[in-house]
C-alpha cells in the first residue's frame, strides 16, 4: 500500500505542471493583464513597464510559469492586481466553499443512496419509476434555474429562507445553496447506487448469504450495499472538485463569497493572478481527491490489493 501511494503522488506531478502550465498559459497568453488593469483608459508606457516588470510579464511565459511555480512552493501565490494577496483571499473564500461543498456532499450521500437503496431493492415498482422520472427531471433543468427558482419563491415569495447568503456565511444560511448545488450530482449517485444495487442482488454471494439465514438488513448493509458503493464512491471523489469549481453559478445566485465568487470576479476584471492562485489549489483538490477513491477501493472490496 505505502509503494502505490507514493508511486501515485510520482505519477501526480506531471499532471499537476501539465495542467497548470496549459492553465498558466491560457490566462497569461489570452490579452494584456496591465492593459486590463486599467481598463478602457491607456496606461502610461512607464508605468505599464514598471507594471510587467514588478509581475514578470516581461519575461517569456514558460519563465514566468517557472517563476511562478517556485513561489508557490514557498506558499507565494503572488498578489492580485489591487495589491492584495492571493493567499489572503483564498484564506477568506476557500473556508466557505468547503462548508458548502461539504454540505452538498452530505446531502448527495444521505439523500442520494438512500433513495438509491430503496428504488434497487424495489425496482419496477411504483417508487422506482417516481424516483427515476424525478432524477430525470432534475438532471434536465440546470443549476441556475433551480437555484433562481428556490431562492424566488423560498427567500422572496415566501420569506422562510434570507435571498443572499451574509458574508459570515454560517452553515444554516448554505444549507439551501448546497441544496441546490448538489441536485444535479444527487441524481446520478440515486441513479448510480440504484443499478448497481439491483445488479448486486442477483449476484451469487447475497444469495448465499440469505442462505446463511442472515437478517435481510444485515445482507442489505453487510454485503450488497457495501460492494455496490465502488461505482458511487468513483463518482464522489471526483465530484468533490467538480463541487468546488462548479459551485461558481450557486455562489453568484446566493451572494456567497466564496471560492467561485472570487473566480468570477478574477475573469470580469482579468486578474490573472487571482484566476490563476485559485485554479491551482483546485486541481490539487482534484488529484487528491482521486487518490483516496483510489485507497478507499481496498475498504470497499477487501478483494482489491495494491502492490
Amino acid at each position: 500500500m505505502g509503494r502505490y501511494v507514493v508511486r501515485r503522488l510520482l505519477q501526480m506531478i506531471p499532471v499537476f505542471i501539465g495542467t497548470t502550465f496549459l492553465i498558466f498559459v491560457m490566462v497569461y497568453a489570452v490579452g494584456d493583464p496591465v492593459n486590463a488593469m486599467f481598463g478602457e483608459r491607456a496606461p502610461d508606457p512607464a508605468t505599464a513597464a514598471q507594471l510587467r516588470e514588478e509581475f514578470n510579464l516581461d519575461k517569456p511565459i514558460w519563465q514566468q510559469y517557472v517563476l511562478y511555480m517556485g513561489n508557490i512552493f514557498t506558499g507565494d501565490f503572488g498578489n492580485a492586481f489591487n495589491g492584495q494577496p492571493v493567499t489572503e483571499l483564498m484564506a477568506t473564500a476557500f473556508p466557505i466553499t468547503i462548508r458548502l461543498a461539504v454540505l452538498a456532499i452530505v446531502f448527495e450521500i444521505l439523500v442520494g443512496i438512500t433513495l438509491g437503496v430503496l428504488t434497487g431493492l424495489r425496482r419496477g415498482r411504483p417508487i422506482d419509476s417516481g424516483v427515476l422520472m424525478l432524477t430525470l427531471v432534475v438532471i434536465s433543468v440546470p443549476t441556475f434555474v433551480t437555484g433562481s427558482l428556490a431562492q424566488y419563491v423560498l427567500g422572496v415569495k415566501w420569506g422562510w429562507i434570507s435571498p443572499a447568503v451574509s458574508p459570515a456565511a454560517p452553515a444554516r444560511e448554505l444549507l439551501l445553496p448546497a441544496l441546490v448545488l448538489a441536485l444535479v450530482s444527487l441524481a446520478y449517485v440515486t441513479r448510480l447506487t440504484r443499478t448497481s444495487i439491483a445488479e448486486n442482488a442477483r449476484a451469487d454471494y447475497v444469495r448465499t448469504a440469505v442462505a446463511k439465514g442472515l437478517s435481510r438488513r444485515r445482507v442489505t448493509v453487510r454485503h450488497l450495499l457495501r460492494n455496490s458503493l465502488i461505482p458511487v464512491v468513483t463518482f464522489l471523489g471526483t465530484d468533490v472538485g467538480n463541487l468546488m469549481a462548479g459551485a461558481l453559478v450557486t455562489e453568484r445566485i446566493f451572494n456567497i463569497h466564496g471560492v467561485g465568487f472570487q473566480l468570477w470576479q478574477g475573469i470580469v476584471r482579468q486578474n490573472s493572478p487571482t484566476v490563476v492562485g485559485f485554479v491551482t489549489v483546485l486541481v490539487i483538490v482534484f488529484l487528491l481527491a482521486n487518490l483516496l477513491v483510489d485507497l478507499l477501493y481496498a475498504v470497499l472490496d477487501p478483494r482489491i490489493r495494491y502492490a
